[in-house]
């Protein structure tokens, strides 16, 4: 089979910028992906700063009494016809339902998005389709009936735990329902990923390896370990809890990833880690610059043309979000992401990729000459950031440790 041609249904309602150039440099389209935003949650965790909303939900009530469920799925359906001519006949490789807490939808209703999407979209036929869940609202039944959907990898945010630390942090469930969700999702699903978070209020180095151990013990296919961090308007933001000191934390992240590599877990990202040959397809195609559709609300889409890359937001509140979607208008600004920032974006997703990538990914994922970034790969290597060895581009564990530093060298 031939492959797909490049945007046979260029956008027409983007221009380039007032004295920009366009790249020329792309020949054929990269991966893609589709992100499906669920935005509601039981409640809103202090330390969270995505687009999600409380649904007033009590766990064993009918969801449709506290969000319109049939309402956004009409509305995602209608997203998603409109964009689907803007990657006509390029096939998906994964498909991530993110929130929010999908897991509050019932399995009839992911079925129905997943029908359209095949309906609407070739799939490849190994495409990797995630669903996140919480375990506060976990349901047996809801479990095969998202296998039955077409989900064949479920992410389970576990957090902690600990009992304390879980109510540290605002989250709806306790320990025992963390154990029972991952025990029904290891019999339920292909793949599962447990999200583990550590530095939290309060939190000893001794505590924060409990849990490390108590999750390898459960030995799922992938773990991300993430430092909790303060985002902007956010009640942790506003009023910080107690937190371990840089020292502390940074024992913590050390005897994690030691720890996890000793039970066969590859350390492949800044905060992911699986076993081999279990790496999730949706995140390495972001970390690769790959491109992806998201439709929902407030969701965020990349897509790149034979002469340019694109940026799109959604609508980010779910009624606005709804009711422009079914007006055929659901997309809130759209816009094109100019050669001179490409190289920053490029570098921000590739370099959290710990094993690196090939230098020549660069040119084809951007259309650009890699050459463009030269002074900033040499200001890297002199700082022992970067290594360039094999034609690959790598951060080194000192690039590993201190990221963000690597990253700035690469801002224009």
């Amino acid at each position: 089979m031939a492959a797909a041609t490049f945007s046979p249904k260029p956008i027409n309602s983007i221009a380039p910028l007032a004295g920009e150039a366009t790249i020329s440099g792309l020949t054929n389209p990269p991966p893609l992906s589709l992100y499906i935003h669920i935005p509601w949650c039981v409640k809103k965790c202090p330390y969270c700063d995505f687009n999600s909303h409380e649904s007033r939900h009590k766990i064993g009530q009918n969801p449709n009494k506290s969000f319109p469920e049939s309402a956004y799925v009409d509305a995602l359906i209608a997203d998603l016809e409109l964009a689907t001519p803007k990657v006509w006949g390029r096939k998906i490789k994964s498909v991530f339902f993110g929130g929010g807490t999908p897991s509050l939808f019932s399995a009839e209703s992911i079925d129905r998005i997943l029908s359209h999407v095949r309906m609407l979209t070739p799939l490849e036929f190994d495409a990797e389709v995630t669903l996140e869940a919480n375990p506060g609202t976990v349901d047996a039944a809801n479990f095969v009936g998202y296998k039955q959907a077409g989900v064949n990898r479920l992410s389970l945010g576990i957090q902690s735990f600990n009992n304390d630390y879980l109510k540290a942090l605002g989250r709806i469930h306790d320990s025992d329902q963390a154990f029972q969700a991952i025990e029904l999702a290891l019999k339920t699903f292909e793949q599962v990923n447990c999200d583990v978070m550590y530095g939290l209020p309060n939190q000893s180095l001794k505590d924060a390896m409990q849990d490390a151990q108590t999750a390898v013990q459960l030995n799922p296919a992938h773990l991300s370990f993430y430092h909790l961090t303060l985002e902007p308007n956010t009640p942790f933001y506003r009023t910080p809890p107690s937190l371990p000191d840089d020292d502390t934390s940074s024992d913590m992240q050390l005897e994690i990833e030691a720890l996890l590599a000793q039970h066969g877990y590859e350390h492949y990202e800044t905060s992911a880690f699986a076993k081999k040959g279990k790496q999730a397809k949706h995140n390495l195609n972001y970390w690769q610059f790959g491109d992806y559709l998201g439709i929902g609300a407030g969701a965020h889409s990349k897509l790149s043309y034979h002469d340019k890359i694109t940026r799109e937001t959604r609508a980010k509140h779910p009624k606005a979000y709804m009711e422009q979607a079914l007006q055929g208008k659901a997309i809130e600004r759209e816009w094109l992401i100019s050669p001179d920032e490409l190289g920053f974006e490029f570098m921000m997703n590739a370099l959290r990729l710990t094993d690196g990538v090939p230098l020549d990914l660069f040119q084809q994922r951007t259309g650009l000459n890699i050459q463009r970034l030269e002074t900033a790969i040499k200001k890297a290597q002199s700082k022992g950031l970067l290594i360039i060895e094999n034609v690959k581009m790598q951060p080194t564990l000192l690039g590993q440790r201190f990221l963000n530093e690597l990253l700035e060298l690469f801002l224009v």
